[in-house]
């Protein structure tokens, strides 16, 4: 499937914004600033249909796109640093857990990583906090394109050792040269379960 006619839907700011659960969901997740807003643009086709901002902490709600009244795409504010209160970060994690607990649509979450540093502690946290709730995961190492062919599968091996990781269980990314996008498409056709 190609991951065209995409419309942005809704920002929801708590549970009963959401929208009912009638289509498959793929999350996306992942530290602030590791190329979230970009690899999203990538795949949909799109400019700037997510907004890419130099400044952590842009996204501040589940923001929700709809793919050819087939699946929805949430785009999950940033964890890590961002330039925003305590409390706003707290009210994000808040409605973030909830929604990954129980959003029973949910088919996947894409936890993204930037390929240039080391494993981060939250990024495991969070891949094997999914693991025990039972929601499937992908893992997608971004920024490939900065590193050059022998770095980046150091960087790459790293990554799968620091999060316990298969290599055949995570997928590439360059939103630059689009390296790993039509691996990105079949992976999630596929824990979408749609053609």
């Amino acid at each position: 499937m190609k991951f065209i006619d995409v419309n942005f839907l809704l920002s929801v700011h708590k549970l009963s914004q959401l929208p009912p659960p009638t289509l498959p969901e793929i999350a996306f997740a992942g530290r602030s600033n590791v190329g979230k807003s970009s690899l999203i643009n990538v795949l949909v086709g799109r400019k700037a249909l997510v907004k890419v901002s130099g400044r952590p902490g842009k996204t501040q709600g589940l923001n929700y796109f709809e793919i050819e009244d087939s699946v929805y795409l949430v785009d999950l504010p940033g964890y890590g640093f961002a330039r925003v209160s305590k409390g706003m970060q707290d009210s994000w994690q808040s409605l973030i857990t909830s929604y990954l607990e129980t959003r029973s649509t949910l088919c996947c979450v894409v936890v993204i990583m930037d390929i240039r540093h080391g494993a981060k502690p939250q990024d495991s946290q969070l891949i094997s906090w999914l693991k025990q709730q039972g929601v499937p995961c992908l893992p997608v190492y971004t920024k490939v394109d900065k590193l050059s062919g022998n770095a980046r599968q150091r960087h790459a091996a790293a990554l799968d050792a620091g999060h316990t990781i298969d290599s055949r269980q995570r997928i590439l990314f360059s939103a630059k040269s689009g390296q790993g996008k039509e691996e990105l498409e079949r992976a999630l056709a596929s824990f979408a379960k749609i053609d």
